[in-house]
């Protein structure tokens, strides 16, 4: 405990006038409660208590201290405006309204005029607030400021980034009005035009405020939480590295994504603004998912919820198979359900009617499928129309359009997809992917899926090669950047092809890059060409040739320490489990040899398994984790696969 001296006589208005100037407004809260608890009725107290209050973000007790100032000072108009603000920011709006129109001064009209416009824009009463802001004079950079915020809730970004740039002229560089100019830039998918404004932001705040310690956590430096201060608001580098780490994740480069939240001011957990929370979340949901759905969950509860936490939250429970949470949400707020958008809520509601009845969300799936199917042909013509008409402008929107509108039709096609491909049904599978043809041939994800398909029917390596190759050969400078699973089902499909040569080059290529990875980051496990001789190794087995088929995959794995992983483990325990399988039903004979090597190599998956895990924990079951201690290792499951093999060969 930190025992604080007495001030000694003369120096207490110093002191707390000298904390609040240096920005220590949680030391000036701490001097001036003793006052306030000697006194309740103090002004100067309540006044510094309510300033002091508001600067660090408290707004409710901020609000208390002026709504006492209110009752024993009537007469100071100011106080009803600063009471006002305070209930804004903490999400009070009626009240806050409510006591906007006790201000009766003309002098503050403007002031007041400003704040119920900016109460109706945080209630979403957008024709209330343009006609409040519409009241406040033209001259006034503050209110091309605030148009610009209700066009951007309209949807208009172009112009809104005008209206911003038109402030800034008149008011010069200010970061916030950087920050709005670079989320137009963002909506609009100009990403680049966007990152320069950040960057400009990020770099006046590092050059004038060093003592915010940005970059710090990335570098691993230990520092201390800089708290909400004024002045951490007003550099908008909170705002400027959310909206940064938003433009990495769309970009897909999550690393980058990561270390943009981690590159600013340092705050501890209680003191990060929702947004950042909700980021943290969904950035760090595959490396910590119980606690991205805590964060979730909380942000759900809270006033100021970002509204795409809800969306999130459903998805990432979807994603994660727990339908039941997904429904109970749905159902609990169903207030937050009419603010979604319409496609998204369908498609979650036929995703959790589909574990009940897999018919009725196949049809669902279609409905919403030929709304998207049909939207895509009304913007299709748009662009050709367009083009005619030599508006690059407009093709550029509708193009953009168009990208969104296939982002929303791709989950409902997979989703389709995924009810024949759960029941085997791979011809009905291919078939939903050719009716979508004509939208679909050039994304990615849709291309790939083909590819899976085809290579699941046996008898379509040839065309699963027409598909795999050109995503091979897109990446083919940066192959590790490619999906194991791809490389490998590739290799098989040369392989059944006859096409040895070139399943070879491909592995060359592979080892060859995981070779020069290994020289950069020795610590660094990569596992591609242990998947794809693993994936070879289980096609033979799946053949009835075990015995090289499990030789492969024993070669696969070494060295154990550097390849001995989850994934790599999953497909060597099923050749394992296989072999185990046609030695019981007496199907197979094995050579003594090869029976000898399973077992040593099983002995040093026991041996280097120890902290590898075999399955992912469920994030939201603890009896399920509970259940997992001990038995989700290598280890446990090597020794088990051990026992079976010495039981079954009587070894």
């Amino acid at each position: 405990m930190v025992v604080v001296g007495r001030m000694q006589e003369g120096q207490y208005t110093q002191t707390i006038y000298s904390y609040i100037k240096q920005g220590q407004y949680v030391e000036a809260i701490d001097c001036l409660l003793p006052e306030y608890e000697n006194n309740n009725t103090s002004r100067a107290a309540l006044s510094l208590l309510g300033y002091c209050y508001y600067q660090i973000g408290d707004f409710v007790s901020a609000a208390d201290c002026y709504g006492q100032l209110i009752q024993i000072f009537p007469e100071h108009e100011q106080y009803k405006i600063y009471y006002a603000q305070s209930l804004q920011k903490s999400c009070q709006y009626e009240a806050a309204m409510k006591a906007s129109f006790t201000v009766d001064s003309p002098t503050f009209k403007e002031k007041v005029v400003k704040l119920q416009a900016a109460i109706k824009y945080d209630e979403d009463d957008l024709p209330g607030a343009k006609s409040m802001v519409e009241q406040c004079a033209s001259d006034d950079p503050d209110t091309e400021n605030n148009l610009g915020c209700l066009l951007v809730k309209e949807k208009r970004y172009a112009e809104a980034c005008k209206k911003f740039n038109a402030a800034m002229n008149v008011k010069g560089y200010q970061p916030h009005l950087s920050y709005n100019i670079a989320l137009c830039h963002y909506y609009m998918k100009q990403y680049a035009l966007a990152l320069k404004n950040i960057a400009d932001i990020i770099e006046k705040g590092i050059r004038e405020h060093p003592e915010l310690s940005v970059g710090m956590q990335t570098e691993g430096i230990d520092v201390r939480s800089v708290g909400n201060s004024l002045t951490l608001h007003e550099t908008a580098l909170v705002e400027a590295f959310n909206l940064k780490a938003a433009i990495e994740y769309q970009l897909k480069n999550f690393e980058g994504a990561q270390e943009a939240l981690t590159d600013m001011p340092p705050r501890s957990e209680e003191e990060l603004d929702c947004v950042t929370l909700h980021n943290q979340a969904l950035m760090n949901m595959d490396s910590a998912p119980t606690t991205g759905f805590e964060k979730l969950q909380f942000l759900l509860q809270q006033n100021e919820c970002p509204p795409e936490t809800f969306g999130n939250l459903l998805l990432l429970y979807v994603k994660h198979q727990y339908f039941d949470q997904a429904a109970d949400v749905m159902a609990e707020n169903t207030h937050l359900t009419f603010k979604m958008d319409p496609y998204l809520y369908e498609y979650l509601d036929a995703i959790i009617v589909q574990q009940s009845s897999p018919e009725e969300a196949f049809r669902r799936f279609d409905d919403i499928a030929n709304r998207h199917t049909d939207n895509l042909r009304k913007i299709t013509k748009q662009v050709q129309e367009c083009r005619q008409n030599n508006d690059e402008t407009a093709v550029k929107k509708a193009v953009n359009e168009y990208d969104e509108a296939l982002e929303k039709y791709i989950p409902v096609l997979m989703a389709q997809a995924k009810i024949y491909w759960d029941k085997t049904n791979y011809n009905m599978v291919e078939k939903i992917f050719r009716k979508s043809v004509e939208f679909c041939n050039e994304h990615d994800s849709w291309k790939l899926n083909v590819a899976h398909v085809l290579f699941m029917q046996e008898n379509k390596y040839k065309e699963a090669i027409g598909f795999y190759e050109p995503i091979v050969k897109k990446h083919y400078d940066n192959i590790l950047s490619v999906s194991a699973i791809v490389l490998a089902n590739l290799c098989v499909s040369y392989i059944m092809t006859s096409q040895n040569e070139e399943a070879e080059d491909l592995m060359r290529k592979i080892e060859k890059e995981e070779e020069q990875m290994g020289y950069e980051d020795p610590e660094r496990k990569i596992y591609h060409l242990c998947i794809v001789n693993l994936v070879i190794g289980t096609l033979y087995c799946a053949k009835g040739n075990f015995e090289f088929g499990i030789t492969r995959v024993i070669k696969s794995m070494e060295p154990y320490s550097k390849k001995l992983g989850m994934d790599t483990w999953h497909y060597a325990k099923r050749c394992f489990l296989g072999l185990i399988e046609n030695l019981a039903k007496h199907m197979i004979m094995v050579r003594d040899v090869v029976l000898q090597d399973c077992i040593q190599f099983l002995e040093h998956a026991e041996l280097y398994g120890k902290n590898v895990a075999c399955r992912i924990q469920p994030p939201l079951s603890a009896a399920a984790m509970h259940e997992f201690q001990g038995k989700n290792t290598v280890t446990y499951e090597a020794r088990l696969i051990k026992g079976l093999l010495l039981l079954v060969c009587d070894l």
